[in-house]
């Protein structure tokens, strides 16, 4: 081998510039999101004393969980101290029914739309879909007073319906795509069988439903669990999310702010939707390949 086909092989070898830009890109997005996670943790377990020497990169000295413990069980949230424990529970509470029935609905939304096209689908379908561009605030004052006069305002089943109303728009226009991508010969192999709305649904077009639905149910427990102004507006006291209490302990006002103690409450609020995200991501890419965005 020559001395110059050598060198062009070393040459050829090297990354070119865009490579290493995508990799500097790629780095610099990771290190821009777990940076802040980094931080948040390793101030979870550290002692205020540690946290007030003022290196908050550094790892703990002295390891401790106590932090953890306070902000489960007897951080203040506001005129009680029992932690964010009682907000977990509410937000599972809010979180189960605003996830099983606006999928629910939205996949018999979309089956209806796509397959049996009742008289005004498309005005229907339209007015949907403009539903899912209003602001939330724009429609806060009116949906207090509805929910005033129906006496469902600040209770449980008050911020599932409201939920289950600003989710509508975005799980119809889902299922609808998803059903509009099977073909049509199986629905009028079912009808010529004599298989009517409700029966044609739940024997053929839900069972071809899984991968929709787990995109659907990762959509909605994500938003659903994080959402803060819904559940600061609607709840009530006795059914505040964790996201509301949070900010009852972050923002207190009281005594020295216990940083180690915040950064704990963080990660356990955080803590369901990363861990759907951790469990369940491929699920949602595969169910989206599988036809979520077709139409």
């Amino acid at each position: 081998m020559s001395h110059s086909t050598a060198a062009t092989l070393r040459i050829r070898k090297l990354p070119s510039p865009a490579r290493i830009g995508v990799y500097a890109f790629l780095i610099s997005a990771a290190a821009f999101f777990v940076l802040p996670l980094y931080i948040m943790l390793v101030t979870s377990v550290k002692s205020m004393e540690e946290i007030q020497l003022g290196n908050i990169f550094a790892l703990p000295i002295s390891f401790t969980i106590e932090p953890w413990r306070a902000a489960w069980s007897s951080a203040c949230t506001g005129v009680a101290c029992e932690g964010i424990r009682g907000g977990f529970l509410n937000s599972l509470a809010i979180t189960i029914p605003s996830t099983i029935l606006p999928i629910l609905f939205g996949a018999l939304n979309g089956y209806a739309l796509s397959f049996w096209r009742p008289r005004g689908a498309n005005l229907l379908f339209a007015v949907l879909m403009m539903g899912a561009f209003i602001p939330v605030q724009v429609m806060m004052f009116p949906l207090v007073r509805i929910l005033a006069m129906l006496g469902l305002f600040s209770s449980l089943p008050g911020i599932v319906l409201v939920h289950l109303v600003f989710s509508m728009p975005v799980m119809t226009l889902l299922f609808r795509n998803y059903y509009a991508s099977i073909p049509q010969e199986l629905f009028k192999a079912a009808r010529i069988d004599g298989g009517g709305f409700l029966r044609i649904f739940f024997q053929l077009m839900l069972p071809m439903s899984v991968p929709i639905i787990i995109v659907a149910t990762i959509m909605q427990v994500t938003g659903v669990w994080n959402d803060y102004i819904l559940g600061l507006v609607f709840a009530g006291r006795d059914n505040l999310p964790m996201t509301v209490q949070l900010n009852n302990v972050i923002n207190t006002t009281t005594g020295v702010r216990l940083y180690n103690v915040n950064m704990a409450a963080t990660i356990l609020t955080s803590l369901a939707p990363l861990t759907i995200y951790f469990i369940s991501g491929r699920w949602f890419v595969r169910g989206i390949a599988a036809g979520a965005v077709k139409g």
